[in-house]
């Protein structure tokens, strides 16, 4: 059966817009023992600032009775541009409750595919016109540029740059940390310091 490009767009439209509502809704997961006081394990190689850092997400948690805070901050230069953030204090309560209300597999399902995320990739080293992006990521044709680029521009990670030449594509500025941070979280998942586990299953198909 023939994929029908905008029918999965406005799908996707219409799922994230009810995820936004959802998530407005959310509340946060809730113990039904009360947490016990965190405790703090040092890392002796860790410079002064990061333990400071640890204690200052020791002392959030156990103040508001969360299972745990994250904090992170990054920089990404490519092709004269940069991003740059720091994010502080973010509750893993809401960060759980994201796999609650479905919001956490809606964004892995709309970019968990290789296409799209070489196309991500390609487009957060330089932006790029659909014409160069056919010959960059081994596209056959623009159409089956477009088919992975439109789910990507619903989404508001891509967007059409309105400077300069038409038709230049490039991933939203305040998108990048988003993508760098989950890139970041599978390289945590997957350090063979820590598990050998098998990502790749030969039953499972690449959609």
């Amino acid at each position: 059966m023939e994929y029908d490009c905008r029918k999965e767009i406005e799908r996707l439209r219409k799922e994230i817009e009810d995820l936004k509502e959802r998530f407005g809704r959310m509340e946060r997961i809730s113990s039904k023992e009360p947490l016990k006081k965190p405790h703090i394990m040092r890392n002796e190689q860790s410079n002064p600032e990061s333990n400071r850092i640890m204690d200052s997400l020791l002392e959030i948690s156990e103040k508001e009775n969360r299972t745990g805070s994250v904090t992170c901050m990054g920089v990404f230069r490519s092709s004269g541009r940069q991003s740059q953030w720091i994010t502080e204090s973010r509750n893993t309560d809401d960060l759980l409750a994201l796999i609650e209300i479905k919001l956490a597999s809606a964004v892995l399902q709309c970019i968990g595919n290789s296409d799209r995320l070489n196309l991500l990739l390609t487009l957060l080293r330089t932006p790029m016109t659909v014409a160069s992006l056919v010959e960059k990521c081994g596209f056959n044709t623009t159409g089956q540029a477009y088919h992975h680029l439109k789910p990507l521009i619903a989404a508001d990670l891509v967007y059409e740059v309105e400077q300069g030449e038409r038709g230049v594509y490039a991933v939203r500025p305040h998108r990048v940390q988003g993508i760098i941070m989950l890139l970041a979280g599978i390289a945590d998942l997957t350090d063979p310091r820590y598990s050998r586990g098998n990502w790749i299953s030969d039953e499972r198909e690449d959609k």
